[in-house]
This record gives structure tokens, sequence and C-alpha cells, in this order.
């Protein structure tokens, strides 16, 4: 243990996901070691993240402005929706350059454990967008875990009545695995592949 605000930044480290007690004690004292200049930068970054960052209006999706780049990109498919939990999951699929649609971003996953509900998520706005007939196909793609099965499970009962054709990414993704540390071939192979489970059969697209 340290003393006063050494002690402080490792414990606000350490509270970031991902980062244990000694990684979060390597980075304190390699920001004591930087430069100054280079640790206000840093800081200052962080300020305009927090002041300048939000969510798109359509999909969820993190950006600076009011709709993201791929909502507001006229080469994108809108007839396909990519429902993924996390904007951080976009990244991940956008890497395989199998998918030209659009996204809509849960904002999470169902799990009664961590007390997250589908009233938690943006499945409303999801029904909203679907309501005026232009996306002919949903493609379910949460994680491969129980809060990601649950979820899709849900989706699948809200949208059988719709009528549309449902999908969701085929095998090769490991169970109990996150979306995002999926690899770009894997990713891709699940997409090409990816299986029909409500209302029309799923014609696979680029």
């Amino acid at each position: 243990m340290y003393d006063g605000v050494i002690q402080d930044l490792i414990d606000e480290l350490g509270s970031l996901p991902g980062v244990g007690p000694k990684s979060a004690q390597r980075i304190a004292f390699h920001l004591l070691d930087a430069d100054p200049e280079d640790v206000r930068r840093f800081a200052a970054v962080l300020v305009q993240v927090k002041e300048k960052v939000h969510f798109c209006t359509i999909c969820g999706n993190v950006t600076e402005d009011t709709e993201c780049r791929i909502c507001a990109d006229p080469r994108r498919d809108p007839s396909v929706l990519c429902v993924v939990e996390e904007s951080k999951d976009i990244l991940a699929i956008e890497r395989t350059r199998e998918f030209r649609g659009r996204y809509h971003v849960l904002g999470g996953a169902i799990s009664p454990i961590a007390g997250i509900g589908p009233d938690q998520l943006r499945i409303r706005e999801l029904l909203q967008r679907l309501g005026d007939g232009t996306v002919t196909e949903v493609i379910i793609a949460t994680d491969p875990n129980l809060e990601g099965e649950a979820t899709a499970t849900y989706l699948l009962r809200m949208l059988a009545p719709l009528g549309m054709r449902v999908s969701k990414l085929a095998s090769g993704l490991p169970v109990g695995g996150d979306l995002e540390y999926a690899d770009e071939v894997t990713l891709g192979r699940a997409f090409e592949g990816r299986l029909s489970v409500g209302g029309a059969p799923a014609e696979p697209r680029p």
C-alpha cells in the first residue's frame, strides 16, 4: 500500500476492466515517470472524451456527431440490420469487411444477476426502427455466452410476429467468449454461414 494520491491513482486504475492490482501499479508508476506534458495531454483526452462523445441518435453507436459515420453513410444497405450488444462489437465486425448493412446497439445484454432486464436495453428503439418496413433482415450478433444467448432468445420472441428474416451468426464463434475478441476470419465465416432462426429463410449477403 502507498500513501495519498499515489494509492488513489492505483485504486482508480485498478477499477478499470481487465486491469488487476499489479497492472494498475505498473501503469501508475509509468505515469509518474512520464513527461509531464504527455500526462497532461493524456488527461485532456480523457476529459474531451467525456465532453464530446455521445451515442448516435439512430443506432446507439458512439460518435461525436448526431449520427455515427455508419448511419450517415448512404452506401450502407438499410434493409439489413445487425443487432449487437456494445459499440465495440461494431468495430470487430467492421474489421471483417463482410457486412455492409447497418447496426443497432442494445447497450448490453440481459443479465438477471446484474439486474439488467429488457427494459434497460435499447429493444424498444429497435422495434421502432423496424416499424417502417425498410429492414427486411435482422442479424442477431450477441455474444456467444449465457447473457448473449438469453438476449438473442428474447429478441427472437419479439421479432417473430413481424414476419421478417431473422438470422444468427453461424458456428465458429467460441461459446462463452466475447465478440470483440474474435478474429476477423472467424467473424467473417460466421457472417457467411449465419443461420435462419425465425421468419422467412435467411439469404446470406455481403
